[in-house]
């Protein structure tokens, strides 16, 4: 049995996809872009603001399944450039306090809407 978890606080899919689904006491929650929830736009003010809308936009999803970021057990962060490692990274950190998830982050050659840092977990949901 699974449940889908919907909500505004966070960038509708632009896809045949879910913004997140429970299921097996686990919450898989789709890659987020630095999109506004509100307006549809996609944020392309720099790095650091782009992946502070991820991790927004990932919590506001994560609210609505009544987890937090210390329920994340594993995250994949992609990045069209990996120079831009550091500053993701410090962005990332600010949303943690210990017990961090498990992580890969990689490079890729492009990302939907053309944005340069896309965020998918995996938490716990009791």
């Amino acid at each position: 049995m699974k449940t889908i978890i919907n909500t505004n606080n966070a960038p509708a899919p632009i896809g045949p996809y879910s913004q997140a689904v429970a299921a097996g006491g686990l919450l898989f929650v789709s890659g987020q872009i630095p999109m506004n929830p509100a307006t549809g736009e996609i944020v392309t003010t720099g790095i650091t603001d782009e992946a502070t809308l991820v991790m927004e936009n990932l919590k506001g999803i994560l609210d609505e399944a009544g987890v937090n970021f210390d329920s994340i057990i594993k995250t994949t962060i992609f990045l069209t450039d990996m120079q831009t490692f550091a500053q993701v990274n410090e962005v990332y950190g600010k949303y943690f306090t210990a017990d961090f998830p498990a992580r890969e982050t990689v490079q890729v050659a492009g990302l939907p809407k053309g944005v340069n840092v896309e965020i998918s977990i995996i938490a716990l949901k009791p």
